[in-house]
């Protein structure tokens, strides 16, 4: 490792080694050497690029998809004394000017840019007359057409290296399956680029996956352990955000809403203040997420089921980014498969696309309904071998029982093809279980031979039957039938008696108001308290009142918390009180410039708090 390197790292960023192999991958880009890397959120891809941009000549561009995530990188930079700026449509013609004036005049350490701006002409004629140190594609994922954040544009950037190909490029992105992983190769020209691929696992999030039964409720019940904690509830739709976020509001709970109905200045306002302040809830669409560098959300839930393992994934990714422990949490129903399965059939995409997209739906049904460890599964997908038994997710820590749902299977099926293929769940459940409805009556089901052949199991495990068979792909969901379910050629082995399954074992509803952290008691108001709850008194009062301090400050300069300082460095600041600059300098998070800008300031309350 070249000691300029080391160097920035200690001076500009406060730490004193890489993690992992950003060392390797940092020296191959300085060297010159094209690179593609993956690595999960929060493992530190950005000083992959970062750390070469500063040690090579000239400047550091960096392709990101996001309007929000150039500002709050930038900002973060600024604050460590990097000279960084970003080019978009935020940015007044005069504003922009001057930015790339500087550009020009080697004025700049790292300049962001959306891919839709870098492909016209002028910034193109741009580049060609400044001195680049490198190329940097972040979130490279969406380059991919069977991606879940697909962006046209990217796939134009072969451009990069076809007009500059001695400029070094690196690729980074979080997520990519084995096949998105050779599509981001072939598509950007990087066949031939060093690959770097880090473990997927997040040890830090706790995975927990819960059957829809009051999604509203259960929401709330989730809650009760998170108060104070700023998090993502992720939900299907326009108007069930809306809904979500105003029950939580009624609920006593600071709630925003996001989704790409809303107008730009309010999705705009929204995210700020889910950056800026502390205990906000953000509930939003897949359109709220991507590139968040908040570190302490402590929990992603979804209210709805995710389209695909890559997606669920990502938007879980998004906790815990600190490496303290976080909650995924998933709630999902029959319902959502339906309404996932007719949103893809009745897309206008090739018949191809969706065959992929049904293929990762079914993907992660089967991850939902496994019995297995969830790290196994998850990690599984992404082809990194996990040997289970993580200890941190809903399977691990509470094994779920199974029990023999041949016989079950055999019923529910043969009732399906009796009542015609031509009903969902909810109306067959009727007939299993001989109730005399209506809907019943009318169809003259009381006279079939399934008719109450199902009394024996109540409405809640039936409903886990059926979600079962539906993941075990012996029915699937007719669209062109509002959701009706069919048999599959996988059902005659089960119905002739040739194959017998197992089904999880449906779980008692949890008390009302039950925490979904029992183990962790992060509840009861401070968005730390989770990370901070070994600390002393006296640290923890330190710790609250630099809290304070920096909230305070942030406010001042309309800059997010965290990039002041992250909560792990108050933390090590609060349990080391250090008495001076060249003390607080040791502190892993502070560089030269932060030091310089705040390290008085930290002190005196320091002293102010003894």
């Amino acid at each position: 490792m070249s000691s300029p390197a080391l160097e920035i790292l200690h001076r500009v960023f406060g730490h004193t080694a890489f993690r992992g192999e950003q060392a390797q991958i940092v020296q191959h880009v300085i060297d010159g050497g094209d690179a593609l890397v993956l690595m999960p959120t929060g493992g530190g891809k950005s000083l992959c690029y970062q750390i070469p941009s500063l040690v090579r000549e000239g400047c550091g561009l960096v392709v990101s998809p996001l309007i929000a995530l150039m500002q709050d990188q930038v900002e973060a930079l600024r604050q460590l004394g990097v000279r960084a700026a970003y080019l978009n449509s935020t940015l007044s013609a005069d504003d922009a000017a001057r930015i790339e004036r500087e550009l020009l005049a080697g004025e700049l350490d790292l300049l962001y840019v959306a891919p839709e701006r870098l492909l016209t002409a002028r910034c193109l004629n741009l580049i060609d007359r400044a001195k680049i140190a490198l190329f940097a594609i972040d979130e490279a994922h969406c380059v991919s057409q069977w991606g879940h954040d697909f962006r046209p544009e990217y796939r134009e950037l072969t451009i990069l290296h076809e007009r500059w190909p001695d400029i070094p490029r690196i690729a980074l992105t979080a997520t990519a399956d084995a096949p998105t992983q050779r599509e981001i190769a072939e598509r950007l020209n990087l066949e031939d680029a060093q690959r770097f691929v880090s473990s997927f696992d997040r040890p830090n999030l706790r995975y927990r996956v819960v059957h829809k039964d009051n999604g509203n409720r259960q929401l709330l019940d989730f809650l009760a352990s998170h108060r104070g904690d700023s998090g993502i509830v992720y939900a299907f739709s326009r108007r069930r955000v809306e809904t979500v976020a105003e029950q939580l509001v009624a609920a006593g709970i600071h709630a925003l809403a996001y989704h790409a109905g809303m107008p730009a200045e309010s999705r705009a306002a929204n995210q700020r203040r889910f950056l800026q302040e502390d205990g906000v809830v953000m509930v939003a669409t897949i359109a709220f997420g991507m590139g968040i560098d908040k570190p302490d959300v402590r929990f992603v839930a979804h209210v709805d089921l995710p389209k695909s393992i890559e997606g669920y994934y990502q938007e879980t990714g998004r906790a815990g980014r600190d490496g303290e422990p976080a909650d995924a949490w998933l709630c999902y129903g029959l319902g959502d498969v339906v309404s996932l399965r007719q949103l893809i059939q009745q897309g206008e995409a090739g018949e191809e696309r969706k065959r992929v997209e049904l293929r990762k739906l079914d993907s992660l049904l089967g991850y939902c309904e496994s019995t297995e460890c969830r790290r196994k599964g998850l990690l599984g997908w992404f082809g990194e071998p996990h040997p289970g038994e993580c200890g941190n997710c809903d399977n691990c820590l509470e094994p779920p029982q199974s029990w023999d749902g041949t016989t079950a299977a055999r019923k529910a099926l043969s009732c399906v093809y009796r009542t015609g293929q031509r009903f969902g769940a909810g109306h067959v459940i009727d007939v299993l279980r001989g109730q005399t409805t209506e809907k019943v009556s009318r169809f003259g089901h009381e006279d079939i031979s399934t008719f109450g052949i199902g009394a024996d199991l109540d409405a809640r495990q039936w409903s886990s039957v059926f979600r079962q068979l539906v993941a075990g792909g012996l029915l699937e969901a007719d669209i062109e039938r509002h959701g009706a379910l069919r048999l599959t050629a996988d059902a005659g082995p089960v119905l002739r008696g040739e194959r017998s399954l197992r089904f999880r074992s449906e779980t008692a509803k949890p008390a009302r108001g039950a925490g979904a952290r029992k183990s962790r008691g992060s509840g009861g108001g401070a968005a730390a308290a989770a990370a901070m709850a070994d600390l002393e008194p006296e640290a923890l009062s330190r710790f609250n009142a630099l809290r304070e301090w920096r909230s305070t400050t942030a406010r001042e300069q309309n800059v997010p918390a965290y990039v002041i300082f992250h909560d792990s460095t108050l933390r090590a600041i609060a349990e080391q009180a250090p008495d001076d600059l060249d003390d607080l300098s040791r502190i892993p998070g502070i560089g030269a410039s932060k030091l310089d800008r705040y390290g008085e300031a930290v002190l005196q309350h320091l002293l102010d708090h003894e």
